[in-house]
């Protein structure tokens, strides 16, 4: 596959879980996290059921990017975790599998906390 088509499958792919997400937010009562949550869940679904890595063949970083591939970071580290250590590996897996992710987003949100000045929502 070259370059094109691997841009091109990736546009795609993250794009309709965009529009799924839209949709989601345009047709019911479901909030953003609500939403974002159900991708991560998602994720681990299709990694537990064996969708995603297929997905992944196809779209690349389309389903790897978004929240379907971090829940799906979840799940392989469950699994390597409950190989590795028996049942405690279901608590321990998917903080030690998605640390660096978590660690990122942390150290980002504080970056952005110490350069904006937040303003509390009005209801």
């Amino acid at each position: 596959m070259n370059d094109i088509t691997a841009i091109l499958l990736a546009a795609l792919g993250g794009g309709i879980l965009c529009v799924i997400a839209q949709l989601l937010l345009d047709l019911t009562s479901l909030t953003p996290a609500r939403i974002l949550v159900g991708y991560v869940v998602l994720g681990v679904f299709l990694y537990a059921v064996g969708i995603y890595d297929p997905l992944f063949e196809i779209f690349g970083e389309g389903v790897s990017l978004p929240l379907i591939g971090f829940g799906a970071v979840i799940g392989r580290g469950v699994r390597e975790a409950i190989i590795e250590s028996g049942a405690i590996g279901i608590v321990t897996g998917g903080l030690t599998a998605s640390a660096a992710g978590i660690t990122v987003a942390l150290l980002f949100g504080l970056l952005a906390s110490l350069i904006t000045k937040g303003k509390p929502k009005r209801l």
